[in-house]
């Protein structure tokens, strides 16, 4: 991968529709280009996709957050199980450092939202927590 297509994926991930023409001349270089270089960077696995982050999809959970879980001996595949069954939970990451997993969480409301984290806590082998609200969301990768 070059710099051309590290700023054509840039370009795609600021406007996935932006039409050919106009990535074209962003780039300069021609649309045979462009459309070269894309096919080749998704046949090449490198662009797996395209999406639409629509406005229900951010109204959905008004209000979100991360939070960041040191889990004490050998629980975490369980823990991750019960963390998966809640309808709040978005995503779960393993990680390293500090925290054991990153659990992304989005309710209705501040009640519900303090409600699911005390759930989490209860469960046994969490050891400590961290949560942090998201505010705004500047960019997303959905």
């Amino acid at each position: 991968m070059d710099e051309t297509d590290r700023k054509l994926i840039s370009a795609l991930r600021h406007d996935a529709r932006a039409s050919l023409s106009d990535l074209a001349m962003m780039l300069g270089v021609s649309r045979t280009t462009v459309r070269g270089r894309i096919e080749r960077l998704k046949a090449s696995g490198e662009i797996l996709g395209f999406s639409v982050v629509l406005k229900a999809d951010t109204a959905r959970d008004p209000v979100r957050g991360l939070m960041m879980i040191g889990i004490e001996g050998r629980g975490t595949d369980r823990i991750i199980r019960q963390i998966n069954g809640l309808s709040a939970v978005r995503a779960v990451h393993t990680t390293n450092g500090r925290w054991d997993l990153i659990v992304e969480i989005g309710t209705e409301t501040l009640e519900g939202f303090d409600a699911i984290l005390g759930q989490i806590r209860r469960f046994d082998g969490i050891a400590s927590s961290e949560t942090s609200l998201l505010l705004n969301t500047r960019k997303s990768g959905n």
